[in-house]
């Protein structure tokens, strides 16, 4: 049994040390109780787009930014489907998409020879029947190749009141057929020479690529009242580098390997569909939108052994 003077309090003279001490606790313990301000959390990133900011609107680049492979290809391929042009013309169409794949940029010589490939194909034939058969074929090769995460960001800005433009080297035609489909408010492309309603197979100017997209943009802003550093844009390639500096919130989509570079060092954001990986954070809401990358050459070689 142990003693009772075992649970009694031993009183012993304070000293000088242990009355700081003391005090010191309570003084700590009253300010951890009566004058303890909240947690301070990380503050969350501002909301983008800001709702009935008149000012701003977004541009997105088209091929591989709002849809897998080249918009020019799946047209291709559906005038092929009309014979429009032989199988030697499709095979040039499917080097083209396999390049552009592999080498994930647009390099000008490329370019070129897609435009040239293109306008030949038009050339003699009716504005109004090139639009109606973009239609079709959009259903047919497009749709099902939007990028859901790309679309998403577009609706973001539209449910923000803003207007949403494609910007593209594609033609026109092409381009607003998308753009309707899509809902959004319109596009900015190559234009072709017409003369009576037909194509000449000429460009007026020259393509609407690189550094001409961000004089588009620069053009359409002033036109609209827009201020460019309320606006968003957003791409795939570094060629659309001119593009994205002008405005306040660029984006690169699916970036080429200088252009996720380049995002890096300047701190913009970058968000990735081909894998479904992120590379960072972004404040608009965006489906996962993993689609898988349909084959557009082994489509079109498919295509000419249905052909045979």
């Amino acid at each position: 049994m142990l003693p009772l003077g075992w649970f009694t309090r031993r009183r012993r003279p304070a000293t000088a040390r242990s009355v700081l001490a003391g005090e010191a606790a309570a003084e700590a313990a009253r300010k951890s109780t009566q004058d303890a301000a909240p947690v301070e959390e990380t503050p969350a990133e501002p909301e983008f787009p800001v709702v009935g900011d008149t000012a701003a609107a977004a541009f997105f680049d088209l091929d591989n930014t709002v849809m897998q492979g080249a918009a020019l290809f799946h047209f291709g391929r559906g005038l092929y489907k009309r014979h429009f042009f032989h199988k030697r013309d499709l095979a040039r169409f499917a080097w083209q998409q396999i390049y552009f794949r592999l080498a994930g940029s647009e390099n000008p010589e490329h370019m070129a020879d897609v435009r040239n490939s293109a306008l030949s194909i038009v050339q003699g034939h009716r504005v109004a029947e090139l639009m109606s058969i973009g239609e079709e074929i959009y259903d047919e090769y497009m749709a099902e190749r939007v990028w859901p995460g790309t679309r998403a960001l577009a609706q973001a800005h539209l449910d923000a009141g803003q207007k949403v433009w494609l910007v593209t080297a594609a033609p026109v035609e092409t381009a607003t057929i998308i753009a309707r489909r899509l809902g959004l408010t319109g596009a900015l492309g190559t234009v072709a020479e017409s003369v009576g309603g037909v194509y000449t197979g000429k460009l007026v100017g020259e393509p609407l690529h690189g550094p001409a997209k961000a004089e588009a943009v620069r053009a359409l802003a002033a036109a609209e009242g827009l201020d460019l550093s309320h606006c968003a844009a957003y791409s795939d390639s570094a060629n659309d580098i001119p593009m994205l500096s002008l405005v306040g919130h660029p984006y690169a989509i699916n970036p080429d390997s200088r252009l996720r570079k380049h995002a890096r060092e300047q701190g913009w954001r970058l968000r990735d569909y081909r894998t479904g990986r992120k590379a960072a954070k972004i404040g608009i809401p965006a489906a996962a939108g993993v689609g898988a990358l349909a084959g557009g050459a082994a489509a079109a070689v498919a295509l000419q052994r249905r052909r045979r």
